[in-house]
């Protein structure tokens, strides 16, 4: 893992103009998902909801950030560290721990201008980039620093774990001072004094505490990968009934050549006005959620060594091989056959 320091261009701290333009529009405003987190403009790919690509793989993010394992988890992890933690995709335009429990006092005393938040997305956007292959740090210009570990679905990246608001080292009082003229610059109008008794309350974590701290969410985003597709399939919170009465059917009709006709007969509904509402409640289309449940399927066949691949993609649904291995493979991040070996330790 590594550690770098992000550098602000422009002796007054000017924000680039990428960031800027996200942000820089108007006053940061609350946002009804996480109460007191920064709404920013959403980017067009953000309104996709299929299950590949940018947008697919948000619906996921967020499915998994919704999950009852995610929950319990940022919990543990919260009272076990004291620092906050957050699940979030990979190009996203909202700060990660603004508003969360054991946010930084310093930070939530500074994010209150556009030009501020614009900085710390700056900030955000070179820690994603870092962080793409392996776990990374990064220190923000006042100072503190986050850590961000991939989060990947085979060779796919999906989003990343968070942590941070926190110093490497005791800071000093020529640290505050640098960051007192740097927030004076950003236009926050803040009581030095608290200010400051904000910035040495911020935590420090050690080198090797934040090992540790960075080994946990380690294995935990190996956790979320392997969960990735329960998850989704299990999303079902105050979802309507024909919806439930939906997916029953789909479970119980797996293995047959099912049509989208079909199941919206079975709950007595047209099939327009079924497609359109299956895809607003659950994120996906019919189709791929009927593929994602084959696969689930498939999961427990492969660990029968007696049974081939190509049996387990008709016994589960598929019509062709290739079609199974295709589909395994975007869902799961590897083949049927990379799977097997993985879990049975053997070729």
């Amino acid at each position: 893992m590594q550690t770098t320091f992000g550098q602000e261009s422009g002796a007054g701290g000017e924000a680039p103009k990428r960031a800027r333009s996200r942000s820089a529009a108007s006053k940061p405003r609350r946002t009804g998902k996480q109460p007191g987190s920064i709404a920013l403009p959403e980017e067009p790919a953000a309104k996709s909801r299929g299950v590949s690509g940018p947008g697919g793989d948000r619906s996921l993010i967020e499915a998994l950030a919704n999950s009852k394992v995610f929950h319990d988890y940022e919990r543990a992890f919260t009272e076990a560290t004291g620092l906050p933690v957050a699940l979030r995709a990979v190009e996203s335009w909202q700060l990660p721990h603004h508003g969360q429990r054991n946010e930084s006092p310093f930070c939530a005393m500074v994010l209150e201008t556009s030009r501020a938040c614009a900085s710390c997305l700056q900030v955000q956007e070179k820690l994603a980039e870092s962080a793409a292959q392996e776990p990374h740090t990064l220190g923000c210009p006042a100072g503190l620093c986050d850590t961000a570990v991939p989060v990947r679905l085979g060779d796919r990246l999906i989003g990343f774990l968070q942590t941070g608001q926190v110093f490497r080292k005791r800071p000093t009082e020529v640290q505050f001072e640098r960051a007192l003229q740097l927030v004076k610059q950003w236009g926050v109008n803040v009581d030095p004094a608290k200010l400051k008794e904000a910035y040495f309350a911020t935590t420090v974590v050690p080198s090797k505490r934040h090992e540790a701290v960075v080994k946990l969410l380690s294995i935990f985003a190996q956790h979320l990968s392997m969960l990735s597709n329960q998850v989704l399939l299990q999303q079902d919170n105050s979802e309507p009934p024909v919806i439930t009465r939906a997916k029953e059917y789909i479970h119980e009709h797996q293995t047959e050549n099912l049509r989208l006709g079909h199941v919206a007969r079975a709950v007595n509904t047209s099939t327009f006005y079924f497609c359109k509402m299956f895809k607003k409640v659950t994120g996906i289309n019919f189709t791929d959620y009927l593929s994602r449940v084959r696969i689930e399927k498939s999961k427990n066949l492969l660990l029968n060594p007696n049974l081939r691949v190509s049996e387990i993609a008709f016994e589960v649904g598929f019509q062709s091989l290739t079609h199974f291995n295709r589909v395994f493979k975007k869902i799961l991040g590897q083949s049927p056959t990379e799977y097997r070996t993985q879990l049975l330790g053997s070729p």
